[in-house]
């Protein structure tokens, strides 16, 4: 069962995994990016969800972003040491003492649809079928519901969706008045999906932007690289 997904934002980064020092953005959101938000309003273990295919709906803007970060983060096996201990000696981390200054090449103002789907997985239930989370899903997205503030990349830049009912139109493009609707747009290889069955391993495809829309192979086609 699929859906569609309006999602917009002003500011967004999709980290390229091989810059990340100083992070640079892809040029649109990944698949797994959009998945992340689709799981955001509704996941449970009895389903995944796919990206068939990506909108693309502003013209593709980068900006230069600077901004303080700590370098450091709070171990998570002293943590479970502590808590068995029952005293958080030795836990603190002092912020003034690891922070950072760090750019990072960013998008501004963007807005797609996703076109999704999902499938049923082994862990499914009794009680679980494709209907009754389609409707869930549907009714959360159409509240604005979600788990959590659903963001583009990064927490700092959240995302605002909208659900596009089945008979509804796209919203206007300005991607295509840019790109004068035909052209076609190679954005070389980027990041599919991390398949945690399989080692964590990230997964890449060919992204090209046909017409202002971007084709999401499947997770197990030939197409995609490890």
């Amino acid at each position: 069962m699929g859906i569609r997904l309006h999602i917009w934002g002003e500011r967004a980064c999709f980290t390229r995994p091989e810059l990340k020092a100083e992070r640079v953005s892809y040029d649109v959101i990944t698949p797994s990016a959009a998945r992340g938000i689709l799981e955001a309003i509704h996941w449970k273990p009895a389903i995944r969800w796919h990206i068939d295919r990506i909108h693309v709906l502003k013209p593709i803007q980068f900006g230069s972003f600077r901004r303080n970060e700590v370098s450091a983060k709070a171990n998570a096996r002293n943590a479970a040491t502590a808590m068995k201990a029952g005293t958080t000696a030795g836990l603190g981390l002092v912020a003034e003492e690891n922070r950072q200054q760090r750019a990072a090449m960013i998008l501004l103002d963007v807005a797609y649809v996703v076109e999704a789907h999902f499938t049923m997985t082994d862990r499914a239930g009794p009680d679980d079928n494709p209907a009754k989370h389609i409707s869930t899903f549907n009714r959360r997205a159409e509240r604005g519901q979600c788990f959590h503030r659903p963001c583009l990349g990064t927490r700092e830049f959240p995302a605002e969706f909208q659900l596009l009912p089945e008979e509804a139109a796209l919203p206007h493009s300005d991607f295509l008045l840019q790109t004068q609707a035909a052209g076609d747009v190679d954005l070389g290889w980027m990041l599919h999906d991390i398949d945690f069955t399989n080692g964590k391993i990230s997964k890449f495809f060919r992204a090209r932007i046909h017409n202002g829309i971007i084709d999401v192979p499947p997770f197990d086609s030939p197409e995609l690289a490890a």
